[in-house]
């Protein structure tokens, strides 16, 4: 089965680059996001994870960890970081999965579950492992995106993405098209007029349906 918003992450442990990984307590008490690759040293992964290091401290800030899966064992997930450190400019201070089992990748339904990987698989054995999932605190999954191995990911937009999440996660708000933080968010239908500006202060009503405010802080 897929796995779908609002699923319970699956939890997993796993030994990664920094060490063995019990998946829902390293989340701690703040988001998450997982995202995978192909393989390693690949050129497309290796422009992706050097977007990511140098994201790291923006996640950080958002109160937010990320961690890399990748089909490869520990050794060359060590010697890629070099490669990527090389190529982005900055350390990978985040974790790599080795999903040499296939475990994670079969969890979360990055590949189909009769899969089966040769020892010498090129990249294109495993297409399909190039998702991303954002986790809330409360281990449900937020946002899910996919792409092919053609795209390389945008990781402002996944960073933009992560924001309209923390700022409409559990209350009753969402965002606009090409929404950024600091712009108004929607109110949803099920406040009244009323409720919503004592809620968010005046509204900005462009239809009766779509009823704008200033995000909260």
């Amino acid at each position: 089965m897929s796995v779908r918003i609002n699923d319970t992450a699956p939890d997993f442990t796993a030994e990664s680059t920094a060490g063995t990984i019990h998946f829902h307590d390293w989340i701690g008490d703040g988001y998450a996001i997982i995202f995978s690759h192909p393989r390693d040293f690949t050129p497309v992964c290796t422009t992706e994870f050097g977007a990511v290091a140098q994201l790291v401290p923006e996640f950080a800030k958002r109160n937010t960890r990320v961690i890399g899966v990748s089909v490869d064992n520990l050794e060359d997930h060590q010697k890629w970081k070099h490669d990527i450190e090389l190529f982005g400019g900055k350390p990978v201070d985040f974790p790599i999965i080795d999903d040499t089992s296939l475990t994670v990748a079969r969890l979360y339904d990055m590949l189909p579950a009769d899969a089966y990987l040769p020892k010498d698989r090129t990249a294109a054995n495993s297409a399909t492992v190039r998702t991303v999932f954002i986790i809330g605190p409360d281990r449900k999954v937020k946002l899910t995106m996919a792409y092919p191995m053609s795209v390389g990911r945008n990781f402002a937009e996944i960073l933009r993405a992560l924001d309209a999440v923390r700022a409409t996660d559990g209350v009753p708000l969402a965002t606009p098209a090409n929404w950024v933080p600091g712009q108004e968010v929607i109110v949803a239908l099920s406040l009244t007029n009323e409720q919503a500006e004592a809620r968010y202060g005046k509204l900005a009503i462009a239809l009766p349906y779509l009823r704008f405010a200033k995000a909260p802080r």
